[in-house]
């Protein structure tokens, strides 16, 4: 339930043509004094699946966070990184190494970092190829002011007007993903093959077998066809039919010439 923004700022902490770490290698989640477990495993598949590895938690209100039947529940198919996470006591802790802070928090501040929204910096911070992490704060409270005020800026995820409230793992999931894509993203690959479309000969096949059918059934009168035929070849051409589509054209004319009535 938390999390309407998340904070960063932009110094120049590296040279300018320094390439970004795409394998994400460089990139830490931290969240600060989580308290449910499932939101641990959730947030640890979050960043899986976004190519990121590196968890930390601070402060969690059980010791045993990572190891709780909820966490690994909730992993599914990502216990390597709760495997991997690391349980500090304070945030300095957990941001050793880290050249750019990127703070999540829900409460509006009268001052602090500057707030962005994730796509309109991300891509300038990915550029930098700087060590960047990610801050989240518990479910109850968000971060604490002193939390906030140590990190570079702000990201904040625009959610509609009057609700911003979200879960702690849906928010590690947008971050990572908007995140991700600043880094250049993955390819989809597709699930199924590639279509084979029918060739031109098939298709005036197909079309003069329903020539043949529809006159069968008085439908086309060839002493007066009008336009009728030109204008199902045109049907046939912007349908695009795959060569399954026209064996099953075909099989429906030949199963209406059998019982024309």
């Amino acid at each position: 339930m938390l999390i309407g923004c998340a904070q960063f700022y932009l110094p120049m902490v590296t040279p300018p043509d320094a390439p970004p770490a795409r394998d994400g290698s460089a990139t830490r989640f931290v969240l600060v004094n989580v308290s449910h477990a499932g939101n641990v495993g959730a947030a640890a598949r979050a960043i899986k699946v976004m190519g990121f590895r590196e968890l930390v938690l601070v402060a969690p209100r059980h010791a045993d966070m990572l190891a709780r039947d909820g966490a690994r529940a909730m992993a599914s198919g990502a216990l390597d990184v709760l495997a991997a996470a690391r349980v500090v006591s304070q945030l300095a802790d957990a941001l050793h190494g880290a050249q750019v802070i990127c703070a999540t928090a829900m409460t509006p501040r009268d001052f602090g970092p500057p707030v962005f929204a994730p796509r309109e910096r991300l891509p300038a911070l990915a550029h930098e190829g700087a060590s960047v992490a990610f801050v989240f704060g518990g479910e109850r409270f968000g971060l604490a002011n002193d939390d906030v005020y140590r990190c570079h800026a702000c990201l904040s995820i625009p959610t509609a007007p009057g609700y911003g409230s979200l879960n702690l793992a849906q928010a590690v999931q947008l971050i990572a993903y908007e995140w991700r894509q600043a880094l250049g993203g993955f390819a989809v690959t597709a699930r199924t093959p590639a279509p084979e479309l029918a060739d031109a000969a098939d298709v005036q096949a197909t079309l003069a077998h329903w020539q043949e059918v529809l006159q069968a059934i008085g439908f086309l009168d060839p002493a007066v066809p009008k336009r009728l035929l030109p204008r199902l070849n045109q049907l046939l051409n912007r349908a695009q039919l795959r060569r399954e589509e026209v064996h099953i054209l075909r099989g429906i004319a030949r199963a209406v010439r059998r019982h024309p009535r």
